[in-house]
């Protein structure tokens, strides 16, 4: 099977799949690339509310293809930084159904997800140490907001992987799952998420990022979205909320 991102949109919520079974989902140059014009087409897609992003069969991603590092090294670090980047600002929510190894450039991509669903048996792992690369800087400070400077320089200094439960103890990861519950917990989430303001969880999202231009904006978007009205009143007669706000 050739290297590739699969893709689907059902129900609302896109779905992008890193396969690349020969190596465990390494991404190729190929695959970086091609990752932010994918995001670009799903952003633009009415239809998507939320992004799951995982990969086939019992792995996430062992991280890049280590035979791109041959050539150029930095080329192949500006593709994964790229990706990285057009991840984190997607703009509506994302999250990383992982299982089995989430290491190097997988780590990178599911630290750039707004939230990280594994599976019991998951492993974790930022291994540039291993390789004598310098890890970016956005991802170094993407890596240290979530889990803080002691837990990143630990993962950064050793480059030793650490099991789900202390990804998750050290907020790395979101939610635990029994083996064989991961799909249906993300399934059930993604439900949670369309149903859900996407006016609340774009502003959430800008505010949570650390942008800090677009106050008035959003005061504008909420005074004129009637989504709040809308919330209020399926509130209080006891039904689900319609909302109609849209990016």
């Amino acid at each position: 099977m050739e290297p590739q991102l699969l893709h689907d949109v059902a129900a609302s919520v896109a779905t992008v799949v890193i396969r690349h079974p020969a190596k465990r989902n390494a991404m190729t140059a190929g695959m970086w690339r091609s990752l932010p014009p994918l995001l670009d087409t799903l952003a633009a897609d009415p239809d998507v509310r939320a992004l799951v992003l995982t990969g086939a069969g019992g792995t996430f991603c062992a991280g890049a293809d280590i035979s791109t590092l041959q050539g150029s090294p930095d080329e192949a670090q500006g593709l994964a930084v790229g990706a990285e980047e057009a991840l984190a600002a997607f703009p509506k929510p994302t999250l990383a159904a992982v299982r089995g190894h989430c290491v190097g450039g997988g780590a990178q991509l599911a630290a750039a997800c707004d939230l990280r669903f594994a599976e019991e048996g998951a492993l974790f792992g930022v291994t540039p140490a291993k390789l004598g690369i310098v890890y970016p800087a956005s991802s170094t400070r993407r890596l240290m907001s979530l889990v803080g400077p002691a837990t990143a320089k630990y993962l950064l200094f050793s480059g030793e992987l650490i099991d789900a439960e202390r990804a998750l103890r050290t907020g790395l990861v979101d939610e635990v799952l029994p083996g064989g519950e991961l799909d249906k917990r993300v399934a059930e989430f993604a439900r949670i998420l369309v149903s859900r303001s996407q006016l609340t969880q774009a502003a959430a999202k800008e505010f949570a990022n650390g942008r800090t231009d677009r106050d008035t904006h959003w005061s504008e978007q909420a005074r004129g979205s009637g989504d709040t009205a809308e919330g209020v009143a399926a509130f209080l007669e006891r039904r689900p909320p319609r909302f109609t706000w849209t990016t």
